[in-house]
């Protein structure tokens, strides 16, 4: 079955290493790929204009590729979580990783964030955004367990 918030209708390069891209559920957004490009050594030719701004939605329509070549292609899921957390909201891969790292359940995530199994679920499959609330909750909670305390305005010490 095909998740439509991870299938890409349309990508089109805006500048040297900036995409547009609009999946199928309606979201469209803007994601930047230079620290992508710099981090990973396989990706040095998207440095090339002419090379980055040849992308093209993949034949599953599950990533993008540039140049018509393989080894140059990117996950819809990696575009659409680096493209929110860009625009300063809060991305599936991110509390996917927050409960990772604090080896929490779904259950246990839940009631850290004081929120239904059921929701949380759906912002962990990307099929819902996580609302900047949640996403609070999650830098709180952390905050709580590394030993910082509210002070009496309820502001972390």
């Amino acid at each position: 079955m095909k998740q439509p918030h991870f299938v890409i209708i349309k990508v089109s390069s805006m500048r040297p290493g900036r995409l547009a891209i609009q999946f199928a559920d309606g979201w469209s957004g803007e994601v930047d790929l230079s620290d992508v490009i710099e981090k990973h050594p396989t990706l040095q030719r998207l440095k090339q204009p002419e090379v980055v701004s040849n992308v093209t939605v993949d034949e599953w329509s599950r990533g993008v590729m540039f140049a018509g070549d393989d080894d140059l292609t990117l996950a819809s899921d990696n575009l659409r979580a680096l493209a929110i957390e860009q625009a300063g909201d809060f991305s599936y891969q991110q509390l996917i990783g927050w409960m990772h790292h604090r080896d929490l359940s779904l259950e246990t995530a839940a009631q850290a964030l004081g929120i239904s199994r059921r929701m949380l679920a759906y912002y962990r499959s990307g099929e819902r955004p996580i609302p900047r609330t949640v996403g609070l909750a999650m830098l709180g909670w952390e905050a709580m367990e590394s030993g910082h305390h509210l002070n009496e305005y309820g502001c972390l010490a």
